[in-house]
């Protein structure tokens, strides 16, 4: 199950639930209570054989080298 973050807007306190995705837009209380609150936009983090199998040598228009 992923997690969704989450900031209060009455207390401004940050939190996390561990939900299911069909669940990810529910409302969502805070610690506190207090239910208005909003859900807040995340970055994934890949790992695994899928970032293993990607080039070396950096990035950029052509892998890495000299553009130019």
């Amino acid at each position: 199950m992923p997690t969704y973050a989450y900031r209060c807007r009455e207390c401004t306190e940050t939190f996390e639930l561990l939900r299911p995705m069909s669940e990810s837009g529910a409302p969502a209380a805070c610690p506190d209570g207090h239910t208005d609150t909003v859900k807040l936009l995340t970055t994934v983090a890949l790992t695994g054989a899928a970032t293993a199998a990607a080039p070396a040598g950096g990035g950029g228009c052509c892998g890495g080298g000299c553009c130019g």
